[in-house]
């Protein structure tokens, strides 16, 4: 520690000497040829996709239809495997394009929570998905990063109860429906209980807390109807 010390404060020549090369080190960088290394930079690309490649046809993708209940032709997953928590029953529809980077649970003290998802449906990055009883996304939905859908809170609103580690109540949970076409912007948030209808668009940040119509264009929180589409 004495010698770091030295070398970061000293004053005499052969500390600033030191400090020097150090600062000269950090900031080293071999010259760009732009040929060589461009060639360099689309081979790196290539393998590391041919490995996330790889890894997604003969190790996630297996793993995690070992949790669905369906066939799910045409699956793909995006950068891993999502995080499946509780006894989820997952059908999933044909075209489901799933990131790696979401979560999906179920619901321990309800009797057969179920995710449905129909065909062509988009997960995006950071979603998660909380199932109480039944979260229902139909065909051609699309959520962005970062949605949050939760069925269930996960602790009840007794204090008492919460310290004592107890779940929530069945009074808290509640189905979630997106109807056909519906999209949800980044960072959205549906409530327990809440459909919302055929192509309607949630603007980013929204929080649903109630049933939306269907074709129209609703922000805010709580999320209210801006305009039909």
């Amino acid at each position: 520690m004495s010698l770091r010390a030295w070398a970061k404060a000293g004053e005499s020549p052969a500390a600033r000497c030191v400090r020097g090369t150090v600062r000269a080190l950090r900031g080293a960088r071999v010259p760009v040829i732009r040929p060589v290394h461009g060639a360099l930079h689309a081979l790196h690309g290539a393998l590391r996709g041919a490995v996330a490649n790889l890894a997604r046809i003969a190790w996630w993708t297996p793993m995690f239809l070992s949790r669905v209940e369906t066939k799910a032709p045409g699956l793909r997953l995006e950068g891993g495997m999502p995080l499946v928590m509780g006894a989820l029953r997952i059908r999933l529809g044909r075209d489901v394009r799933l990131s790696g980077a979401s979560t999906l649970t179920g619901r321990t003290a309800s009797a057969d929570p179920v995710l449905e998802v129909g065909d062509n449906v988009d997960i995006g990055w950071q979603t998660t998905i909380a199932v109480g009883t039944r979260v229902v996304l139909e065909d051609n939905v699309r959520l962005a990063g970062r949605v949050f859908l939760p069925g269930y809170p996960g602790h009840p609103m007794d204090a008492a109860d919460r310290a004592a580690g107890l779940p929530c109540t069945d009074d808290q949970v509640g189905d979630i429906v997106l109807e056909r076409d519906v999209w949800l912007g980044t960072g959205v948030t549906v409530l327990a209980g809440v459909r919302i209808g055929r192509g309607t668009v949630v603007g980013a940040g929204s929080v649903v807390t109630k049933d939306l119509p269907a074709f129209c264009v609703a922000a805010g929180n709580p999320a209210r109807v801006v305009r039909a589409l």
